[in-house]
């Protein structure tokens, strides 16, 4: 005799009709703490979207019962391995699994589409030299050039974490919310003035003892707290320096699965 199938959580349909994020990863490349690579659903009515793609998303999707077709986009900060290798599974399960058929959109970084490709290619070379059953779009987002995908407003801006590539911070506005992420960066006077009347602010945080000028540490953060002008401040991105003084710490942190209203 089979089992009743329960109806999943009305927190995780597709579309919302108050913008929320989950957070589907809250690590670093070292999955500090068990902690899954970073991957950030957002879903509003306009539709749902990832905020980057970590080698863990569709295991995460999939953990906190979350349909992969229901995505209709994904953003990257940067081109790192922690923000885009989860791609390549996503692919395969919308080949394999899902047989979608409705469009996709990838937006990132000058440099994505062929990053994007090579990497399916070295990972499943077979599959991925066949043609995809669903359109995929590629969008280039260039620093200081505001434009919409789908119906998110997105407007990026350089933040100091490659010294050749672009690395990208995202300020998005999706049904009258605006949330602001700040994918992977050193300090910079941008994210003061980007994350003014902001009602969310993903920013991240890999350290707390070590100052470098491509991650942000905690004391760092702290020291300019109440600059920043947002409605909700929430730390993710978060290493073992971090992780290892949760007695020192004051500012919200992410975990993974942690689901946050906009």
């Amino acid at each position: 005799m089979s089992l009743p199938i329960p109806p999943r959580p009305a927190c995780y349909t597709a579309r919302m009709a108050t913008p929320e994020v989950l957070i589907l990863g809250s690590g670093d490349a070292f999955f500090a703490a068990g902690r899954h690579q970073p991957a950030y659903l957002v879903r509003a009515a306009a539709g749902s979207f990832l905020l980057d793609c970590g080698a863990t998303a569709l295991a995460s999707m999939k953990h906190h019962g979350v349909d992969p077709a229901s995505i209709d986009a994904v953003l990257l900060s940067h081109l790192h391995g922690d923000h885009f290798s989860g791609l390549p599974f996503l692919f395969l399960e919308y080949i394999y699994v899902a047989h979608r058929t409705r469009s996709l959109t990838i937006a990132g970084p000058p440099g994505t589409e062929e990053r994007v490709r090579r990497l399916f290619r070295t990972m499943y070379r077979e599959t991925a030299e066949q043609p995809l059953r669903f359109p995929l779009r590629y969008v280039e987002m260039l620093p200081d050039t505001p434009l919409a995908i789908d119906s998110v407003r997105v407007e990026p801006f350089r933040v100091p974490h490659q010294e050749h590539e672009i690395s990208l911070a995202l300020k998005l506005q999706v049904d009258g919310r605006k949330i602001l992420y700040s994918g992977d960066t050193g300090w910079t006077e941008e994210l003061v003035r980007h994350a003014a009347g902001t009602d969310l602010f993903l920013c991240e945080c890999c350290f707390y003892e070590t100052r470098v000028s491509f991650h942000l540490d905690y004391p760092r953060i702290l020291e300019n707290r109440e600059r920043f002008g947002t409605k909700r401040l929430v730390l993710t991105h978060l290493g073992r320096e971090v992780l290892d003084r949760p007695k020192d710490l004051e500012i919200e942190l992410a975990t993974d699965g942690l689901t946050i209203p906009v």
